[in-house]
């Protein structure tokens, strides 16, 4: 039995923010996390592989009000268009959580108050300089050139209430740790810039709940608050296992916590290696093994962006090359240390060279000559050369190597080991020339020993590709007509049963592909591109509608009239009427009782926390027994649906409407 069998390995993702598709740079990580799970798996380790979602805070509420929606439908879509990417790329995780799931949910509501009540969480005021996109505040000194120094992109000051957790209190007892344990953060480079930068300059305590956007986890104890977004979504790592802060956890979190590795980006690194083992402290936990933060996949003229129009997507790049071939290139062209950069040209490039001449023709030669020469049996003769012997030690030497990277997590050089097979094989049949001795019946037996240990080379070989390229691998060893081996097995070369057939027909794995034609299909693709986003700008004009104009009033008449922006805070059905719904709006400081026919568009839940526009001097009027004391303003199409009238920006309760 391995050594390895049944002891548990907790692999995670960052989960992925729900504010648009993921580009194929956040695919990469993915894809890296489930190279490493797969790897893990081969080992004997009883993986637990988890991925998902991060779904809360102030930029989805404003990109679910862009577009016309609430924010779980919002959060519905992108986290559906994630999860169909995860599995486009064959990724093979366990759970795929997500932070609004309800359970948890519930969870962070406890951490939050078990937090609050041993005081490590506080409750005070914010002011600084706040980054809507990266959702964190910074000091004036921690900017860069006046911009966020994460995302360099414009901040804004923001003052407000919230609760703060006391990060001082943990960090001596974190840079201990970290001290004692130089492999909890990798690469090196990252523990060195988390402990120059942050740790022994001095902690600040950290903004944990928001007061200024409603979607969020509600603070239990203080409604008005919700929880800010790394209490929140880091917390998943635990949740997702079943943690329970009342101490009920469940089978799996006591299975496999802590993680074995959590796989992030290297611009998350900071919450991953200060935020979170600073929380798993406080929670007395332990702290996960290891944080891998890995570098960046770039397009050729920098960091994608759709600003830039530089972005690229693993659906788009599968169309045209396919899973593996996707799958191979992140993997194989992101450095240990360095930021990766991809382009059209470089994906063609390694399409022709690696996969399809490399592995993909020196499959197809060696089934081809197997079939021409010996009816597709495979057979072991003993009729040796030296060259044999040199062959089958760089075979067996790449399987420790790569054995050897992956434990250093080092994908991209494991699997140029495994090509060095491929590679190291193609040389072997210009060596042995086979071709020649077919032309001679006395060295039929020496031909029949250099085409098994060819099958022989890439059995191997394909079986260690099948954490890398498994659709790939699956194909290869079908075509051979052989089970895939275990890394045990590996070790030993002349496996392969003698005797064995291989497939009539080989299957062209990889097809060389044109640069020229590929680029003038990603030019068209473009263009395609920019004339559908041109027609969804350029909406058709919409009719008017026209309606029985009224008396002409003067301008007196008008001013009599007092129109303000109000909130809503509560609203409920008036059970006495199929029509009304009954909102109390807030005004300036005064809070009024306003009913409105509009049960049939808008349900009570929906009305809260929008801001409308109301008519404030209105006589009180009875309506269904309750009194009403304004009018809400309503649109009303041809059609006779029902909008209801808000400002274009956000503005106060009580401001004047004139």
């Amino acid at each position: 039995m391995c050594q390895n069998c049944k002891k548990p390995y907790y692999i995670t993702t960052a989960i992925a923010y729900t504010s648009g598709k993921p580009h194929i740079g956040n695919t990469y990580e993915i894809v890296l996390a489930d190279s490493i799970a797969r790897y893990k798996r081969e080992q004997g380790y009883d993986v637990r592989f988890q991925t998902g979602t991060d779904e809360h805070g102030q930029k989805i509420e404003l990109k679910a009000e862009e577009a016309g929606v609430t924010p779980q439908e919002f959060v519905d879509k992108v986290a559906g268009e994630i999860k169909t990417i995860w599995d486009l790329m064959n990724t093979s995780y366990d759970k795929f959580i997500r932070t609004t799931d309800a359970d948890h949910e519930a969870q962070v509501q406890k951490i939050f108050k078990k937090l609050y009540d041993q005081g490590d969480i506080y409750k005070g005021h914010y002011e600084g300089m706040y980054c809507t996109p990266c959702e964190s505040f910074f000091t004036e000194s921690q900017l860069v050139d006046g911009k966020c120094p994460d995302c360099g992109r414009p901040v804004q000051p923001a003052k407000e209430e919230a609760y703060f957790f006391r990060m001082s209190k943990y960090a001596q007892r974190l840079i201990d740790y970290i001290n004692e344990h130089p492999e909890f953060i990798q690469p090196v480079s990252r523990k060195n810039e988390m402990m120059n930068n942050f740790l022994l300059p001095g902690l600040q305590d950290l903004c944990v709940s928001r007061t200024s956007f409603k979607w969020g986890i509600p603070v239990s104890f203080d409604p008005k608050h919700v929880t800010y977004v790394w209490l929140d979504a880091l917390t998943n790592y635990i949740t997702g296992l079943g943690y329970d802060c009342d101490g009920q956890n469940g089978e799996l979190f006591d299975k496999y916590w802590p993680a074995d590795l959590h796989l992030i980006g290297k611009d998350i690194i900071r919450f991953h290696t200060i935020y979170w083992p600073i929380f798993l402290m406080a929670l007395a936990l332990p702290l996960p093994k290891q944080v891998f933060g890995h570098p960046w996949l770039l397009q050729g003229d920098g960091k994608m962006s759709k600003s830039k129009g530089n972005v690229l997507y693993a659906d788009t790049l599968v169309d045209f090359f396919g899973v593996d071939a996707v799958r191979y290139f992140v993997l194989h062209e992101m450095p240990f240390d360095n930021d990766g950069v991809i382009t059209w040209e470089l994906m063609v490039e390694r399409m022709n060279s690696d996969l399809a001449n490399i592995l993909g023709n020196l499959v197809n030669r060696t089934v081809s000559m197997t079939n021409k020469y010996f009816g597709g049996v495979v057979e072991k003769t003993g009729v040796t050369e030296d060259v044999d012997a040199d062959l089958k030690a760089v075979v067996l030497e790449a399987v420790k190597k790569a054995d050897a990277k992956m434990e250093k997590l080092r994908v991209a050089d494991a699997i140029t080991e495994i090509f060095g097979i491929f590679r190291r094989s193609n040389k072997y049949i210009d060596e042995t020339t086979p071709w020649t001795l077919a032309k001679d019946e006395e060295k039929k037996a020496r031909l029949s020993e250099v085409l098994y240990n060819l099958t022989e080379a890439i059995t191997i070989g394909a079986s260690l590709l099948a954490s890398f390229m498994p659709e790939t691998s699956e194909k290869i060893l079908k075509q051979l007509n052989t089970e895939k081996r275990s890394l045990d097995q590996m070790t030993e070369f002349g496996l392969y049963p003698s005797g064995n057939k291989v497939t009539e027909k080989p299957e062209i794995l990889f097809a060389r592909m044109d640069i020229k034609e590929v680029l003038e299909k990603v030019e068209e693709m473009k263009k395609a591109e920019a004339a559908a986003a041109g027609a969804a700008e350029e909406k058709p004009e919409e009719p008017g509608i026209d309606i029985e104009a009224k008396p002409e009033i003067t301008y007196d008449d008008f001013a009599k009239l007092q129109f303000q922006v109000g909130e809503i805070i509560a609203c409920e059905e008036v059970k006495k009427s199929k029509k009304l719904l009954c909102s109390q709006v807030k005004i300036g400081s005064q809070v009024r009782q306003i009913l409105s026919g509009i049960k049939a568009w808008y349900t009570p839940e929906e009305m809260v926390g929008k801001k409308v526009m109301v008519v404030t001097n209105l006589k009180p009027a009875k309506l269904a027994g309750m009194i009403s004391e304004g009018m809400i303003l309503c649109a009303e199409d041809a059609e006779g649906n029902v909008v209801l009238m808000q400002p274009e920006k956000d503005v106060p309760a009580g401001a004047e409407i004139g």
